[in-house]
Parts: C-alpha cells; structure tokens; sequence
C-alpha cells in the first residue's frame, strides 16, 4: 500500500529544495553581475561554436561592456556587498546540493 502522506511530504520537500537551489544561483549570478564581475565565456573558448565572431566584432563587444561597466551607478562599496551576496548564494546553493546528495546516498549515514 503507498503511503500517500508521505508520498505528497517528500514532493513538497523536492520542490521547495530545488526551488531553494534555483533562487539561490539566479540571486547570485544577478549579484555577480551587479557587482561588476558578469560570467561571459568569450567565443574563442567554444571550440564547437557555431557563430564565428571576427576580432574586429569582438572588439566592439568588449568596447561596449566597457562602457557599460562605466555606467554602473553603483559605488565600490555597494559592488563588494554585491560580490559577497553573490558568493553567499551560491554557498547556499552549492551546500543545499551537497546536502540532497547526502541525504540520497546511503552510504554517508553508516
């Protein structure tokens, strides 16, 4: 017979925790970019990319993320507080995977 109480508690639980996971990362990749530090993979590290990008492209790109970074309206302060809210979901993040990951192995519990 299925447990159907405990069936509905351990699908809440998977949702609340990948939910946790999932906001945690995004808040913390909106951080990192707020605090100046974007994650951009440049194109040239792709070795199966399909879009080729000419330096000359390239170079406009990196121009307007310059200047982009110059009309951040934030102070350095604000950027560091940023960065370290950035660091701190995805400590959170990585910790709540860490933490599914022992709860799911059997092994972790002798």
């Amino acid at each position: 017979m299925i447990d159907w109480g405990a069936f509905l508690l351990v699908a809440l639980a998977a949702l609340i925790a990948a939910s946790v996971v999932v906001s945690a990362y995004s808040f913390g990749l909106r951080l990192l970019a707020l605090g100046g530090r974007a994650p951009v993979v440049g194109p040239a590290e792709f070795t199966d990319a399909i879009t080729i990008i000419s330096p000359a492209e390239a170079k406009a790109i990196a121009k307007r993320a310059k200047k982009a970074a110059k009309k951040n309206p934030l102070t350095d302060a604000q950027k560091r507080a940023a960065l370290v809210g950035a660091y701190a979901c995805f400590t959170i993040s990585a910790l709540a995977v860490l933490y599914g990951i022992y709860l799911i192995v059997p092994y972790f519990h002798r």
